[in-house]
């Protein structure tokens, strides 16, 4: 029953740092990357999908994405669903092939993204403390109907302590690299 408890705490706190993993790949720094326009979708035939599944999705240059739509009639669909986007991004179009060129980053802009990443960073972490606290609260109840004994319990605590500790620690390393990262020129 107390590895019960461990494994669902585990396995909740891990989909919280995937959820934290997501939201950073989100936020654009000066570099180039195809999982920045991942999140954009496209009225593809009728239905709406990733921007992946409508196109061939490239790097360029360092600072340039290529977007490369399998069906010539979706190029002008594609460009405007970019530009609609909540990236800030101007494409252009050269033919069949729309190109992204990533602005850069002035520091100002640069030190808004760092306190947006530590925000994210503080959900995550608020989110691994509540399955802590609701690991507790089933170890607890399991104790109280006598199911499990007192040293037990602390035990079992211990144990999903030992998971929310790796958690924040991860959660901690993912921001560090995050910010080194939008602090670099």
């Amino acid at each position: 029953m107390i590895n019960d408890v461990k494994q669902d705490a585990l396995t909740r706190m891990t989909k919280s740092i995937e959820a934290f993993k997501v939201e950073l790949s989100k936020i654009r720094t000066g570099r180039a990357h195809v999982s920045l326009l991942n999140h954009i979708t496209v009225d593809f035939y009728g239905s709406e999908v990733p921007i992946g599944q409508a196109a061939n999705l490239t790097v360029e240059d360092s600072r340039t994405l290529a977007v490369t739509p399998w069906d010539k009639s979706m190029v002008s669909v594609i460009e405007k669903a970019i530009m609609s986007s909540d990236l800030g991004l101007n494409p252009s179009t050269a033919g069949t092939v729309i190109r992204v060129p990533m602005p850069p980053l002035t520091e100002e802009r640069r030190k808004e993204l760092v306190k947006v990443v530590r925000e994210l960073a503080e959900n995550a972490r608020i989110a691994v403390r509540n399955i802590r606290r609701d690991g507790n609260n089933d170890l607890k109840s399991l104790s109280k109907d006598k199911d499990i004994s007192e040293d037990e319990e602390h035990k079992g605590q211990e144990l999903v302590q030992h998971v929310t500790n790796q958690s924040t620690d991860e959660i901690e390393a993912l921001l560090q690299t995050k910010e080194k990262e939008l602090m670099e020129i």
